[in-house]
């Protein structure tokens, strides 16, 4: 039984930390209320059940009874859960970082009892290592700094918070226009690294939504820079150690530029945004390795994440104990000998690097795998043929891949967060047709379905089942797979409820004064630093909640032809349009946003009868192929023709026949009724505008 409150916690991150003599505190008013009530100040721990160093300091000082009897005795100690409590998280790291210049977790914390931050870092050593205090020393500083310095304290306190709360406004309006769209890519492409792909030097992250950015620009106007920088990042993603070569999926980020050494943890919403991106890619350029990386991500979500009652698990640990860094992925070249026979290894030390630059640092012995040397390149150097190495590597995989599934496995976070789940669903809705795969859209839809079964009456979705409601981006990432959910199935209850989702999202979130959208809603109870307005707009890493926002309200537009959700998406983009242009890359998911509001969309609309097998697989062409700005429309006799653009409506489309629509602003293809016909029609949209290949709509 565990010696503190977080036995029963709905983290899987506070219950690892139950046992440990610290008398930890889960976030809230009990635990600030205990700080006045003992004058002591409070040390806050942020981490992750996915983050290594998270455990280490764990296991290193938290679990120490002499350093747990110094924090019982001169603090409060409250443990949050990053994934549980993203607000928290948000706040409290920039704070940080406005004293140390660097993030991360874990995130350590000293706060007033009125949880504001007087000081804080991240991981601190048992003992003094290379110029950085032991964390006894920070303790032991801290408390008499509370002790004898209070006045300092207050005044620190007071100075973070107006940092802090000039940093997190980031809301510059401004107009973005084609032109300002066109230097945003320019800044992204300055930073793009050339020679391995990706963005920046080391670490590096993937930014998959940048590389969505970069696919509709080259949709429109092809150019040979842009191409380049998505090939050698979706290359160099997957043929590095960062992506899972065995297991499928990929890892958090990569710690070396060439994208072979990873962190090894996996996150759901990063395998999400990975698997949508490597799919349209693939679909639009034809590229085999991309579709196997995105089919392959697949593979992992269905096997380690996916939940036989719908939704999907939120990480899988990087380690299994502490003394692990990575071990279940990585192998020595005796582990690899003890599975391969002598021809095999041969081929298989070469194909993986082993020995090169995937060893790891804390055991040499022991190497990431990646592709160092493609098949193509074996069989040259080898004097074989394509075929012939090809057959031998499958084999290599299908050895390993059984030999790894008889290790240890790192911990899975089976905990259902909304957002992330929603993530998963719209990006197997998206990848399922594009893959071919049938079980990606009844699992998307099981995933979405359980989310809307379990909201709060009144539309409101709870972070996770038993958690707290009123964080933007869980109704924002709802509504976005809502609609994916209506393009794959045109069942118009999923559209409903987007509209019903985004309807409470702008009364709960929007800043009626300056605009923007606020990560909390505003009923909310804050505490300390949750009194801070944030209104998230850069992608770090993952789409901004306001920048999703932006995509969906325009989404809703063309989908209904309600005025307010294009008021809402205009507002919104001119809010942030001068922030978003100057962090380029950081806020791709808002230039989509604003893409949607510069250029015009393309609708594909679907008609015949439920079944019919023209108007089915017509649907199912325009479900796998990549479009910019698509609308797709499933329109069957009983749905009516209401929500249709004006240039579609002239066309008097019949419901009940089976025809493809293709129309891009006011310009229409002639209806077609074959599907190479409608094939062709797709491709004809790309790259580029469709000069000469659209006629005007007749007139009604």
């Amino acid at each position: 039984m565990g010696t503190n409150r977080l036995g029963a916690a709905g983290s899987a991150y506070l219950r690892s930390a139950a046992h440990q003599p610290v008398h930890w505190f889960p976030w809230g008013g009990e635990a600030f209320a205990a700080a006045a009530a003992a004058d002591r100040p409070v040390l806050l721990d942020i981490g992750a059940v996915w983050c290594h160093w998270c455990h280490v300091m764990d296991g290193e000082s938290y679990e120490d009874p002499a350093l747990a009897g110094f924090l019982n005795d001169n603090f409060i100690c409250v443990k949050v859960d990053r994934d549980e409590r993203p607000d928290v998280d948000a706040r409290y790291q920039r704070a940080v970082q406005a004293i140390t210049r660097q993030g991360g977790w874990p995130l350590t914390g000293f706060l007033t009892p009125a949880a504001e931050l007087f000081f804080g870092g991240t991981y601190f050593p048992p003992r003094a290592l290379r110029g950085q205090p032991s964390f006894r020393e920070v303790l032991t500083r801290v408390a008499a700094v509370w002790r004898d310095q209070r006045d300092h304290v207050r005044t620190q306190a007071s100075a973070l918070r107006e940092v802090l709360t000039a940093q997190l406004e980031e809301a510059v309006p401004g107009t973005l226009s084609p032109l300002a769209l066109d230097d945003a890519t320019h800044r992204i492409l300055a930073t793009a690294d050339r020679s391995y792909g990706g963005f920046g030097t080391q670490p590096k992250f993937p930014h998959p939504v940048t590389i969505a950015f970069l696919l509709h620009r080259w949709c429109d106007s092809p150019d040979a820079a842009v191409h380049g920088v998505i090939h050698a990042t979706l290359d160099g993603m997957a043929n590095g150690g960062f992506r899972d070569l065995l297991g499928g999926g990929f890892h958090r980020y990569s710690v070396d530029a060439a994208w072979i050494v990873p962190h090894f943890e996996k996150l759901s919403a990063d395998n999400a945004e990975l698997l949508r991106t490597y799919a349209e890619a693939a679909a639009l350029f034809g590229n085999p390795a991309w579709r196997e990386a995105a089919a392959e991500t697949v593979h992992w979500i269905r096997e380690v994440l996916a939940d036989p009652a719908g939704g999907f698990a939120a990480s899988q640990d990087a380690d299994v104990g502490l003394d692990d860094d990575g071990d279940y992925f990585t192998w020595s070249e005796a582990e690899l000998g003890a599975v391969l026979s002598g021809a095999e290894l041969e081929l298989a030390l070469a194909h993986f690097g082993v020995g090169r630059d995937g060893a790891m640092p804390h055991a040499p012995e022991r190497n990431v795998l990646y592709r160092a040397a493609s098949a193509e390149a074996l069989a040259r150097a080898t004097g074989q043929s394509d075929a012939t190495v090809a057959a031998s590597l499958l084999g290599i995989y299908q050895r390993l891949r059984a030999a790894r599934g008889t290790r240890p496995a790192p911990f899975v976070d089976r905990t259902r967060y909304a957002n992330w789940n929603a993530l998963l669903a719209g990006a197997l809705l998206r990848a399922g047709p594009l893959l071919g795969d049938p079980w990606c859209v009844p699992a998307g839809l099981a995933a979405l379905g359980r989310i809307r079964e379990e909201q709060d009456a009144g539309d409101s979705v709870r972070h996770a089942p038993g958690g707290p409601a009123g964080l933007l981006d869980d109704p924002v990432q709802c509504a976005a797979a809502a609609l994916d959910a209506f393009e794959a199935t045109g069942e118009d209850s999923w559209l409903r409820w987007a509209e019903a989702l985004l309807d409470r999202v702008w009364q709960e979130h929007w800043d009626t004064e300056r605009g923007g959208l606020h990560d909390i809603a505003a009923w909310r109870e804050k505490e300390g630093l949750l009194t801070a307005s944030v209104k998230p707009i850069q992608d770090s890493p993952n789409a901004s909640p306001n920048g999703v926002a932006g995509q969906t309200l325009a989404r809703l537009f063309e989908h209904t032809m309600v005025q307010r959700w294009r008021d809402r998406h205009e507002a919104l983009v001119t809010v942030f349009g001068a922030s978003a242009a100057e962090l380029g890359l950081f806020a791709s998911a808002h230039l989509l946003a604003a893409d949607w509001l510069v250029r015009p969309a393309t609708h594909l609309v679907i008609t015949g009868a439920v079944g019919d097998p023209l108007a089915e697989a017509l649907h199912q062409a325009a479900l796998s192929s990549f479009v910019p700005r698509r609308v797709i429309v499933r329109l069957h006799p009983a749905a009516g023709t209401a929500a249709l653009p004006a240039a579609l409506r002239t066309l008097a489309p019949i419901a009940d026949r089976p025809r493809g629509y293709l129309c891009v602003a006011s310009r229409c293809l002639a209806p077609i009724d074959a599907l190479p016909a409608w094939t062709a029609a797709l491709r004809s949209v790309l790259p580029g505008p469709l000069k000469g290949k659209l006629h005007p709509a007749p007139e009604a």
